[in-house]
């Protein structure tokens, strides 16, 4: 079973983890540790500050190679090697970190580890005996080196899922353009398309994890994932943008609400300065679409409006959780879009961004002074060539073909919707 990982996608990855990839030397001289039934402690730098921590041992200065690392690990002291792993350093070295150093582990070999890690930085792998697994450290992360066939039915479960999520935004994405040709756009079209966006990219991220251990082994699918999340979160972006501060057409309270008061030191939304014990009732989205009856969420994000910026509505958006994300009223609110509950149909208007960047010769800087001159993509497909003219860096000739390409995107997204 696949699950959407929870906030803001999956972590970083650990710097170390190419170098443990699938395939790579390193990985090959560590399984051979573990298919011999021992155990290993691995620091993967000969800095000074790793060189503070050792005490006794050996210097080799000798090339790197799997065998070697296999034979040197036979002795119960760690094995130093290389930062870009090339050589092997130093071997039987004693360890001794700060024993101050907070760790959750309890085998001494993986509590060396943890703290080395978390004193230095360095990345430092520790092999169990007893249960032939490796775990990298690296600062205060822990991360368990996982079977190649594991990682890639794992992975490939993922962007089975994906690929599914990516039709959903596909569709979604077709219909809001025709709708802001039409003028007909609503709030859950908005929705749907930022919701599936959403989880493209946070699947492609959780996918990505995978493939860096993988490394030369999912090369296939690495391809798969580069086709389906092409261009998702670029979109995805233009979609906040277009609409994150928009004020509905159908009247006062349906869009964005009056800044938020400084209340106890923080940004108190209009959520919160309504009273009585009554919760407010959202909408949730399901599979299908369609709204059904709710309960807010307790921790709804900052109202993006407020910080007035559309960096910090994609950063609200991305740490929604996956129950926050399916929240139709907790979405429209973190990309900086607040209604009440029974207008969440109400219509909502694009500024432009996202289409004007569908066309082609358009420098970006130039979309930004269009979108500022007119206000709104309705306002920028009714303006005249002269109008349009007037715009810095538009003239003549990129006036005719902005006119010309919205008339062309209108006629072929309409087509497109009632095919």
């Amino acid at each position: 079973m696949v699950s959407v990982t929870s906030g803001n996608s999956a972590p970083e990855p650990l710097d170390a983890l190419p170098l443990l990839a699938v395939g790579m030397p390193v990985r090959e001289g560590l399984e051979r540790v573990v298919q011999a039934h021992r155990g290993a402690l691995v620091v993967m730098s000969d800095g000074e500050e790793v060189l503070a921590l050792c005490s006794g041992g050996f210097l080799l200065n000798a090339e790197f190679s799997p065998q070697r690392l296999a034979e040197l690990a036979k002795m119960d002291g760690a094995i130093v090697l290389s930062k870009d792993a090339s050589r092997i350093a130093r071997a039987n070295v004693h360890l001794v970190p700060n024993h101050s150093i907070p760790t959750s582990e309890t085998g001494t070999r993986h509590r060396t580890a943890e703290r080395v890690a978390r004193s230095t930085g360095v990345p430092v792998v520790s092999v169990s005996t007893a249960m032939g697994v490796i775990t990298l450290y690296e600062g205060t992360r822990k991360h368990v080196l996982r079977d190649g066939r594991h990682l890639s039915n794992q992975a490939s479960q993922v962007i089975q899922t994906l690929a599914r999520f990516r039709q959903r935004f596909d569709a979604a994405v077709s219909s809001l353009s025709a709708l802001e040709l039409e003028d007909a756009v609503t709030m859950r079209d908005v929705a749907l398309a930022v919701q599936p966006a959403e989880l493209v990219c946070r699947l492609a991220a959780e996918v990505n994890g995978y493939l860096i251990e993988l490394g030369e082994d999912g090369r296939l699918l690495k391809l798969q994932l580069d086709e389906l999340a092409a261009g998702v979160e670029a979109t995805r972006d233009l979609i906040v943008r277009d609409y994150m501060h928009m004020m509905s057409k159908d009247g006062a309270g349906a869009g964005m609400q009056p800044p938020a008061a400084h209340h106890h030191g923080h940004l108190e939304t209009d959520r919160e300065r309504k009273s009585g014990p009554k919760q407010p009732v959202v909408r949730l989205l399901d599979g299908s679409g369609v709204p059904s009856i709710g309960r807010g969420s307790r921790n709804a994000p900052t109202h993006a409006a407020s910080n007035g910026t559309w960096d910090r509505a994609l950063q609200i958006l991305q740490n929604l959780d996956t129950e926050e994300l399916a929240n139709l009223d907790t979405l429209t609110e973190a990309i900086g879009i607040q209604v009440e509950s029974d207008q969440v149909d109400g219509s909502v208007g694009p500024k432009g961004y996202r289409l004007l960047h569908r066309l082609p010769n358009l420098p970006e800087p130039v979309i930004d002074r269009i979108v500022e001159h007119f206000g709104s993509l309705q306002a920028i497909m009714r303006a005249s060539q002269k109008s349009l003219e007037e715009v810095e860096g538009v003239g003549v000739g990129r006036a005719t073909s902005l006119r010309n390409g919205l008339a062309r995107l209108a006629e072929s997204s309409i087509l497109e919707r009632y095919e």
